[in-house]
């Protein structure tokens, strides 16, 4: 189950970036994504939740990005880390659904995957200052 929760996220995670970067459509990248998966009903809903979750919260979360780290003005953030800030703090603050630490450690997770050297530590950092906004 883990593990599919993990490629779930991941997808999630990918849609962000794709949307980010080329403009397309939620849908559209969640649905070709999905297709690759070999996700179970119940993960993909899952990842698309958390995808357009973080698509039609994404003003409320990048106010929390710009107020945890302001040397970093959100536009210029790596679109990767950008994604996976986005993602985890919509996981944090909204949804609720798993633990404030797994949440986390997926970010971490997902930073040093896809992410530069610094990401995982960055991704870290600003998170345990978002955490603080939750009584867990």
């Amino acid at each position: 189950m883990a593990g599919q929760r993990r490629k779930a996220r991941t997808i999630a995670f990918q849609v962000l970036c794709e949307i980010n970067t080329v403009g397309h459509d939620l849908d559209k990248a969640l649905g070709h994504l999905l297709e690759e998966s070999n996700l179970s009903a119940a993960n993909a809903s899952f990842a698309r939740e958390l995808a357009s979750g973080v698509v039609q919260n994404q003003n409320e979360i990048d106010q929390h990005i710009r107020r945890f780290a302001p040397a970093w003005p959100i536009e210029q953030l790596p679109v990767v880390d950008k994604s996976i800030l986005r993602l985890a703090i919509y996981e944090i603050l909204l949804d609720n659904r798993v633990p404030t630490k797994v949440a986390i450690n997926e970010a971490v997770e997902l930073a040093k995957t896809f992410g530069s050297e610094n990401s995982a530590r960055f991704v870290n950092g600003v998170l345990g200052a978002v955490s603080t906004l939750v009584n867990k």
